[in-house]
C-alpha cells in the first residue's frame, strides 16, 4: 500500500469512527440487552437510557481541591443505578479518550510536533474546565492522573499504573503525525502514553501497535504485519482456530471482552486480522461484541482504516461523525504538513 494522504486519512480517522459507532453500546456484557436496546448496530446512533450493565453505581471519585475536580455537573451521576456512561453524547460523538485524542492534534498542530509540556497544559485545562465535554464517564487513568494532580504532584509524574485498553486511544493520530517514521513515531508514543499509563505492558501493546501500523505504511499487508509484529499477543494459530468461531464468541469465551489489555489487544488484533480488507465490517462487528468496544474500536479502526484509506470508508460515516468538517480539517492538516 503505497503511503498516501488517503491512507493517512484512514488511519487517523478510524478510530474516531470506530469510538463513535460503539458509543451507545459502549461496556454491555449482556449482549441480549444489547440487541433488546439497540439491534444490530450498523451506523452510529444515540446513547439510551438506562444501561443495563453500567457500574456507575459502584464507581466513585472524590475530588481532593479544585485541582482534581474533573467530574463536575456529571458528580451526581456517580454512585447510582442505571446511568449510561455517556448519556449526553449525540449521534455520532466521541467518547473523552478520542475526545482528547482531539486536543493532541490541537497541540501537534500548534507546535508543529509532539510537546508533551504542551499537550498536558492542554489536557489539564480540557479536565478542569467546565463545560469541555459532556461525557459522564471518566476512566480510571485520569481519576488517578488529577488525584496525584490534586496533592501538588508535578504534572509529568501524576500517571497511575493502568493496565487497560484506553492508553491506547492517540496511537493512530500519533502514527499518522509522523507518517511512517518508526524512531520518531515510537519516541513520540511512548513519552505520550507515560504521561498517563505507566504501565509496561500498556507500551508494550502501543509499541507493537507503532510497528504494525509503520510496516503498514511501507506496503505491508495488514495480516502479515500483525502476524509478523503482534505474535507476543496474537499468533497464525490463534488466527486459524478463532477464525472457525463467531465473533461473540472469540470475544467472550476466547478473549475477554473487557478492558485490560493483556486480552484487549488481542481481541483489536483479531478484528483486525479477520476484517483486514472490510471496514465497514470490522468497526460495525467490534461494536456488536459489547465490552470495551470503544478503546478496542480506536485500536481496530486506526489499522483498518489505513487499509482502506479514507476512499474506502463508507460516506455516512465520514459525513455522520460529530463535528465532522472541524475533524476532518484537524486530520488534514496533520497528515499534509511540509
Amino acid at each position: 500500500m503505497e503511503q498516501t494522504q488517503d491512507s493517512l486519512t484512514g488511519l487517523a480517522l478510524g478510530g474516531f469512527i470506530a469510538d463513535a459507532i460503539a458509543m451507545p453500546v459502549h461496556w454491555y456484557y449482556d449482549r441480549m440487552a444489547l440487541r433488546k436496546d439497540y439491534g444490530i448496530i450498523r451506523d452510529y446512533l444515540a446513547p439510551k437510557s438506562p444501561h443495563p450493565d453500567s457500574i456507575l453505581w459502584r464507581s466513585e471519585y472524590n475530588a481532593i481541591n479544585e485541582r482534581g475536580d474533573i467530574l463536575h455537573d456529571q458528580a451526581l451521576y456517580w454512585g447510582r443505578r442505571g446511568i449510561h456512561y455517556h448519556q449526553f453524547l449525540r449521534t455520532g460523538e466521541n467518547t473523552l479518550n478520542l475526545q482528547l485524542a482531539k486536543v493532541l492534534m490541537d497541540s501537534l498542530i500548534a507546535c508543529g510536533g509532539y510537546n508533551a509540556d504542551d499537550y498536558l497544559t492542554r489536557y489539564i485545562d480540557f479536565m478542569l474546565t467546565p463545560g469541555r465535554h459532556r461525557d459522564t464517564y471518566v476512566e480510571e487513568c485520569h481519576r488517578k492522573f488529577f488525584t496525584a494532580y490534586a496533592r501538588g504532584t508535578a504534572a509529568k509524574k501524576c500517571a497511575g499504573t493502568d493496565i487497560h485498553i484506553g492508553g491506547l486511544a492517540h496511537v493512530g493520530v500519533l502514527c499518522a503525525y509522523f507518517r511512517g517514521d518508526l524512531s520518531s513515531t515510537r519516541e513520540a508514543v511512548r513519552e505520550h502514553i507515560k504521561l498517563t499509563h505507566s504501565s509496561p505492558e500498556v507500551l508494550a501493546a502501543a509499541d507493537t501497535m507503532v510497528r504494525i501500523v509503520c510496516e503498514l505504511l511501507k506496503g505491508l499487508p495488514l495480516r502479515e504485519s500483525i502476524l509478523a509484529h503482534g505474535s507476543d499477543w496474537f499468533s497464525q494459530r490463534k488466527a486459524l482456530e478463532w477464525s472457525k468461531d463467531p465473533d461473540e464468541v472469540v470475544i467472550g469465551r476466547r478473549v475477554s471482552p473487557a478492558c485490560y489489555i493483556d486480552e484487549a489487544f488481542p481481541a483489536s488484533l483479531y478484528l483486525a486480522w479477520k476484517y483486514a480488507d472490510d471496514f465497514d465490517g470490522g468497526v460495525t462487528a467490534n461494536a456488536n461484541v459489547g465490552g470495551d468496544n470503544c478503546h478496542r474500536g480506536a485500536v481496530l479502526g486506526s489499522l483498518i482504516g489505513t487499509v482502506a484509506g479514507v476512499s474506502k470508508i463508507p460516506p455516512r460515516y465520514l459525513n455522520g461523525i460529530d463535528e465532522a468538517a472541524r475533524l476532518r480539517c484537524q486530520i488534514q492538516t496533520i497528515v499534509s504538513r511540509p
